[in-house]
């Protein structure tokens, strides 16, 4: 495993340099990423903190703004080039970038290869070296052998056939050795006794230069010259068997390598030579042989005088190196050098071939133990080093990169460049449409006047022209133009709410009023329409429903009216029309839980019938569950208990004509209608379901409807309330509040066939805190009574509520014998005191009127039932006469409002002022006209005796508004003066406080007008045409009832 590290390393590198890789790209792109948002976001908040809002512009802002436009559009060009420059800064230095990671990459590959053929070339030099002084160790150990068993020993231990078995079995500890020989010293003097003693010649080399032929034989050389002393070997491995008796000093590098080696003690190297036979490159180690043991520091001479052989092995060196590389896995890696560098000039090359220059080379230092002589490993990679891919792969992302960047920056500064030329084009057409809404509203508000004034100088007088003596048809020709005139108030109010929707002008009241009342107020509209065409109408209303909540009733009321007028249009001769009222979250209760007009409705969806009897008037009606089965939040649940808000849900049902399929997806489009051809059977403009939807969406609600062509049609909507309290002070009463409680306790049987109906009898019932009994049928009821008639229950009926259809399904006979039992003070009566039998009926029939005049019956009910209606009909059924209040009709309580009242008229037109005169004159009030706001200042300067004014706010040369602002400033010092005791109370008519109550009257119906007319100082406006209600609630607040 040792040997593969420099392997290793490379693969680490590699694996470095990618993952380094990754993370230069990742941060780029996530550098990009987060630029690009910071980028918008300056540039957002740059444009937002520019924009202005609209409605704060004048006509002398709009001259600053074109004034700032220029300079802005005169300082966009130098923003603009400033931006360019930054970006071309920004790509200048992206290409630095990218060609420094070049470099840096690169430089760092270099090193790197360096590193890894320096650790390579130093690994195997270090072996080699190592290797060599692990087996130099064993030579020179094999030296001592020889001096301890040859000369120590008498005789020798040591033969030729003993030193090469044994240098044989041992070569394994000398892996780079090729061959050992041991040469004994021989002085010349000894030559003959020593030629003698092993019998053969000492023979010499062939050449000084040891360039021996391949095939060496001993026999065939010459005897060696004579000399001082020779070195014949006489022992050798049998590698090298073949130089035995041959003169190691007969050649000229042995010789100069023994002389060495006796007088250094050390072993020397030769120069490289070629071998014996493999005529290989190779040296000689030489160490001598001493025969006694020498002091560790002895002298040249001593070691010389010791000497008695010489030990040499020799080393193929390229054979050895060959067989280390062979060891190693990366062999074919690297190309191995070995030279002897002893002469620098001209090193010798002792191992490997002349390659061509890769491009990098490393030299280690090899130590054989022998100072004298310099050995090098020069290392080179077999190849040179491939193209840098790693360093251009991240450059050129870099590169790319920052070119991709430099075109988002310029595509968004580009961008910018368009959106400032957008912005301050966008400013312009913004106070251009400031200028059109203004214009539009001021267009709405001239147009409400201008066409209200004349019609309320057209409806007035056609009012007063019906209150004189007319004959029929005069009487007839008034009502109808009169009608004609509120139809037109109705179409203009139509179109004007949906303007006021579209450019979000609308705004919502947030008042307590009683739901129950704004619905009877419905029926009170539609019920001389229902009896015409003879249809049943009626409405009910969850006691799950708050009795007051907060909101605005106006709005709701416009709604329902709208959703009601619909069905009366498209409903004909047959049927009915039933408003309920639940709360949202009734929807999702039990069955159990649910009263009696929901539960069948929701059987109905759970069994999967489309039509059902039990219906309001017996006709099928359309699955109600689908009119809001696509509502998002229909249920409000805890939210409602902790903000104390409620969801209601209104359900319009009817049985009429129905929507075709292909008139459903458009329904609520303004101008819109199922019928839109020019000979349409239906009149109407279609533009009230649009504003029903546009109302619902502004309260918090949701509208849908079902509807099948034939069966009918069910609108659902749902709207948001806040729960209301019963004692709030801005509630205002109801005018029958007080007679309700002449009812409380008392208990009724409602006779009726239709389970939903007879719901609908006990709700209103329930109202007047009557206690309801309910009976399918005079049969039922009659023996109901019959049982229980010696109980105190039985005792304490109050009346009978009998529905016509009852009375319709039984013979004459029959449900004349049943009436008769159940009159009082008859023979057969089973009550001593009977109660009061009341028929309810669609409209006063024929047959109504008989039952009556036989005294079957003690009054008719006209539906729809109302509250108001009930109470009147109960009381004179009842025997109240003494405690009926005195008439409520609103002409009556507005007379006693207005009566004796000095009010002045301030208004321009001379019509209106006669209308004005005679609409309060006619409740008693004393009237003063005057033509102009000018003329309003004399008259309203205390102190005067006017209890109020109605102002017009339209006027030459001093406008209503203009005014109210100028009395409430001359009222204003009065009281000043007053309070301050510089004027008496005597002073100004014993007022101690003035404030005069101005109404404004208006044919402008837009809010702004409304606020501004609170801002100047008014008390309230009525609107043109005057209707009775309005002018009751307006002059209520000033004056008590007398």
């Amino acid at each position: 495993m040792h040997l593969r590290e420099p392997e290793n390393l490379v693969t680490e590198h590699c694996k470095g340099i990618s993952f380094c890789l990754t993370n230069i790209l990742l941060c780029a792109l996530v550098g990009s990423a987060i630029c690009c948002p910071i980028f918008g976001f300056i540039f957002k908040f740059w444009r937002r903190r520019k924009v202005m809002p609209l409605h704060q512009h004048s006509l002398h802002q709009n001259q600053q703004l074109q004034v700032v436009q220029q300079k802005q559009q005169q300082q966009s060009p130098i923003s603009g080039k400033w931006r360019m420059k930054l970006l071309l800064a920004f790509v200048i230095a992206g290409v630095t970038g990218s060609i420094w990671l070049f470099w840096h990459l690169n430089e760092d590959i270099v090193l790197r290869r360096q590193e890894t053929l320096s650790n390579m070339c130093d690994e195997r030099a270090r072996m080699l070296q190592d290797q060599f002084n692990v087996s130099m160790n064993h030579v020179h150990a094999l030296a001592i052998l020889i001096s301890t068993f040859h000369h120590g020993k008498q005789p020798s231990a040591i033969d030729q056939k003993t030193f090469g078995e044994y240098t044989e079995r041992t070569a394994f500890e000398r892996p780079l050795t090729s061959g050992v020989a041991y040469a004994l010293r021989v002085p010349h003097s000894q030559r003959e006794q020593f030629e003698t003693q092993h019998g053969w010649k000492i023979k010499k080399m062939e050449t000084e230069d040891q360039t021996l032929v391949q095939d060496c034989i001993p026999e065939n050389l010459d005897p060696a010259p004579v000399q001082d002393e020779y070195a014949p070997v006489i022992f050798s491995q049998e590698t090298v068997s073949h130089i035995v008796s041959i003169d190691m000093m007969s050649g000229k590098e042995d010789r100069e390598n023994i002389l060495r080696a006796r007088a250094s003690g050390k072993g020397v190297l030769t120069s490289p030579f070629k071998l014996l036979k493999s005529n290989h490159l190779g040296v000689v180690l030489t160490f001598a042989v001493y025969n006694t043991h020498l002091p560790p520091h002895a002298t040249a001479e001593q070691f010389i005088n010791a000497t008695v052989g010489y030990l040499g092995a020799s080393y193929d060196v390229p054979s050895l190196v060959e067989k280390l590389l062979h060891q190693l896995a990366s062999k074919q890696t690297i190309v191995v050098n070995v030279y002897d560098t002893t002469n620098k000039a001209e090193p010798i090359n002792m191992y490997g071939t002349n390659v061509t220059d890769t491009g990098l080379l490393h030299i280690s230092t090899l130590d054989f133990g022998d100072p004298t002589r310099k050995h090098e490993m020069h290392c080179r990679f077999k190849q040179r080093a491939p193209p840098p891919w790693t360093a251009i792969t991240a450059s050129v992302g870099v590169l790319v990169i920052t070119l991709l960047l430099g075109h988002i920056f310029r595509a968004a500064i580009t961008r910018i460049a368009e959106a400032e030329l957008g912005y301050q084009n966008m400013r312009v057409l913004m106070h251009r449409a400031e200028a059109a809404d203004k214009a539009k509203s001021q267009f709405l508000a001239t147009v409400s006047h201008e066409i209200r004034t004349p019609m309320n100088g057209v409806l007035g007088m056609l009012q007063m022209l019906m209150d004189t003596n007319l004959d029929a048809n005069q009487l007839d020709y008034a009502q109808t133009a009169h009608a004609s005139g509120r139809d037109l108030i109705s179409l203009i109010n139509e179109v004007l709410d949906q303007a006021k929707i579209e450019s979000g002008r609308l705004e919502l009241e947030a008042v307590p009023f009683d739901l129950r009342a704004v619905l009877d107020n419905v029926l009170s509209l539609f019920s001389t329409k229902s009896h015409e065409k003879g249809i049943e109408l009626a409405v009910y209303v969850s006691n799950q429903v708050p009795e007051i909540v907060i909101g605005d009733p106006g709005r709701l009321r416009q709604i329902i009216t709208n959703l009601v007028g619909n069905s009366i249009k498209f409903t004909q001769d047959r049927g009915h029309i039933f408003v309920s009222v639940h709360l949202a979250d009734e929807v999702g209760y039990p069955l159990e839980e649910q009263d009696e007009v929901l539960r069948p409705n929701i059987t109905l969806v759970e069994n999967c019938i489309n039509n059902s009897r039990n219906t309001l008037s017996g006709f099928p009606v359309v699955n109600r569950w689908k009119s809001w089965k696509g509502f998002g939040n229909l249920n409000v649940g805890e939210l409602s208990k902790e903000t104390e808000m409620v969801k209601v849900l209104v359900t319009v049902e009817d049985t009429g004509v129905g929507i075709p399929q292909e008139a459903q997806g458009h329904i609520f489009m303004p101008f819109m209608q199922a019928d839109s051809s020019t000979s349409r059977t239906y009149g109407g403009t279609g533009i009230g379901l649009s504003i029903s939807k546009r109302l619902v969406d502004l309260m918090g609600g949701e509208i849908g409807f079902d509807s099948e062509p034939g069966t009918g049609s069910t609108f659902s909507f749902s709207v948001a309330f806040k729960k209301g309290e019963q004692n709030s002070p801005d509630l205002k009463s109801p005018q029958y509040r007080p007679t309700v409680s002449e009812f409380q306790g008392l208990r009724a049987l409602v006779i009726d066939g239709k389970s939903i109906r007879a719901e609908v009898t006990r709700y209103h019932l329930q109202r007047l805190g009557i206690s309801v009994e309910k009976a399918s049928t005079l049969d039922s009821a009659y023996a109901s009574l019959t049982c229980n008639s010696k109980t105190s229950i039985s005792g304490q009926l109050a009346m009978i509520l009998v529905d016509q259809d009852v009375l319709d399904e039984m013979t004459d006979t029959s449900y004349n014998k049943i009436l008769k039992e159940l009159r009082p003070n008859r023979s057969s009566s089973i009550l001593e005191i009977g109660p009061k039998i009341l028929l309810m009926a669609p409209s006063s029939s024929e047959k109504c009127n008989k039952l009556k005049s036989a005294g079957l019956v003690d009054a008719v009910l006209t539906k729809p039932l109302r509250l108001s209606v009930l109470i009147l009909s109960f009381q004179e059924t009842l025997s109240f006469d003494k405690k009926r209040p005195p008439s409520r009709s609103k002409p009556s309580t507005l007379g006693n409002l207005l009566r004796d009242k000095r009010i002045l008229v301030v208004d321009d037109n001379m019509v209106n002022r006669r209308v004005a005169e005679g609409a309060l004159k006619k409740y008693g009030a004393v009237v003063t006209c005057v033509d102009s706001g000018r003329s309003s200042l004399k008259m309203l300067n205390p102190p005067h005796n006017f209890d109020a004014c109605f102002m017009d706010l339209q006027m030459p040369e001093m406008d209503g508004f203009e005014a109210t602002r100028q009395i409430r400033c001359l009222e204003s010092e009065v009281n000043k003066k007053i309070n301050s005791g510089e004027a008496s109370i005597e002073m100004y008519g014993n007022v101690a406080h003035w404030h005069t109550p101005i109404l404004a009257m208006t044919a402008d119906v837009i809010q702004a007008t409304n606020e501004e007319c609170t801002k100047c100082g008014m008390d309230g406006y009525v609107s043109k045409p005057f209707e009775e209600e309005e002018l009751y609630s307006a002059a209520a607040r000033f004056f008590d009832s007398g």
